[in-house]
């Protein structure tokens, strides 16, 4: 009987234990949780979501509090298209973030960051750039593109000294997807170094629509793989979303998979940046207690907690601190939605907005709780302390459950 320790991922001549962590934001992949997986073999992933606000909490920093100061006068004007962004101080904040991460790391595996493309910033593609030119100066392994179709975003960094050095990929939900980008990227002679296929059980953000559980995730990496074989093109397919054991990965190693990302048993590691009472949350969900909605203001599906404090909250936009999802003109679906209440409620008292939820603000605040389909599980892979608590457990913990378990089994804390 195999274990996933019988396989390797190989870029190159180098081979790394087939388990990636997944990008969480905000900071909840922190960079303690991804120097575990990088230092067991594997590959970690940090998130550059709100990264002005991650480098405040872990340097202290005052990127956020000199951003809100500087557009304090608008907070109350409905039209956000002057907020912008310092590309000068995203830029800082995003090397401080990868370059101590990058300092810290030890073993034999690698760290890359998460970039979410739906987090416009009120210029999408100068915002862009600058996150991903940052994070190669800062010297990060890798880059995974996600939350988009990437079309132009490997052409935003192709002039970069490290554009053919460091790994670069993509994340995508269907064959389709990776065909268009493929197309769209034949200039720049610059094949994706791997390919992450997202399965519709999935936490956080959704390449689905409502219609999600119609699809699996078995049958869409078997198109991917195919379709990489047939084109002859020497890119690693890697399996996402609902992958819970071990055994689990096996099932798609054995099928053709280079490796497979894997994420919401972390969650509730110790090195995860969620709340330890968040935490909790996590593993006294049923299943019954997860949905998928369309609260967020990117358009996406968002599987989440239905407890999540966010849901119908009414809490007055955030952009002159925040403002991630503005679009390249300054709207986001939020305010649309916010403002459609103020003006029921003009005292701006009991407010609730069910349709969207301010994502940068709750995110901010770990008010909204994304999770992945097998949430309901976690109280499984551990163990129930005398005061109905659940034990967390250490990365390293799951990493190696995930390693060397057969037959579906799971590990128990000692």
């Amino acid at each position: 009987m195999k274990r996933v320790d019988d396989f390797r991922l190989k870029f190159g001549q180098k081979e790394y234990v087939p388990i990636m962590v997944g990008g969480m934001g905000v900071d909840i992949s922190t960079a303690e949780l991804a120097l575990e997986a990088a230092r067991l073999g594997g590959i970690g992933h940090i998130s550059d979501a709100m990264v002005n606000d991650v480098s405040d909490r872990r340097f202290d920093t005052s990127f956020v509090k000199d951003k809100t100061k500087l557009y304090k006068y608008n907070i109350n004007n409905l039209d956000k298209s002057g907020v912008k962004f310092d590309l000068d101080v995203l830029a800082e904040a995003t090397r401080r973030h990868v370059g101590a991460t990058m300092e810290a790391k030890k073993g034999d595996g690698l760290i890359f960051v998460n970039c979410m493309e739906k987090l416009t910033m009120n210029g999408p593609r100068e915002t862009l750039q600058v996150r991903m030119a940052s994070a190669l100066d800062a010297g990060i392994d890798g880059i995974t593109m996600s939350a988009g179709l990437h079309l132009g975003s490997f052409g935003l960094i192709a002039d970069h000294p490290r554009f053919r050095d460091a790994k670069l990929g993509i994340i995508v939900s269907s064959v389709r997807a990776l065909q268009l980008f493929l197309r769209k990227n034949a200039r720049l002679n610059r094949l994706p170094d791997f390919v992450i296929v997202e399965g519709p059980l999935a936490g956080g953000h959704l390449g689905f629509g409502l219609d999600w559980a119609q699809y699996d995730l078995a049958t869409i990496i078997a198109e991917v793989i195919q379709y990489v074989k047939d084109e002859q093109l020497n890119i690693p397919v890697i399996a996402a979303g609902g992958i819970f054991t071990g055994s689990d990965a096996v099932s798609f190693l054995e099928s053709g998979s280079a490796a497979v990302q894997v994420a919401t048993r972390f969650t509730v590691a110790n090195e995860c940046g969620l709340p330890a009472d968040v935490k909790q949350d996590y593993y006294r969900a049923n299943e019954d207690d997860i949905e998928v909605n369309t609260i967020s203001p990117t358009g996406y599906p968002m599987r989440m907690l239905k407890s999540s404090p966010a849901i119908g909250d009414g809490i007055r936009p955030g952009c002159e601190s925040y403002g991630y999802l503005l679009d390249a003109n300054g709207n986001c679906a939020y305010i649309t939605s916010y403002n459609r209440e103020l003006a029921l409620h003009p005292d701006g008292k009991n407010i609730s907005v069910m349709d969207k939820t301010c994502l940068c603000t709750q995110m901010r605040n770990f008010k909204l709780w994304t999770c992945g389909h097998y949430t309901y599980r976690l109280k499984d892979t551990t163990r129930r302390n005398a005061d109905g608590t659940y034990q967390t457990l250490s990365a390293e913990h799951i990493f190696k459950d995930y390693q060397f378990s057969v037959d579906h089994q799971i590990a128990l804390p000692v």
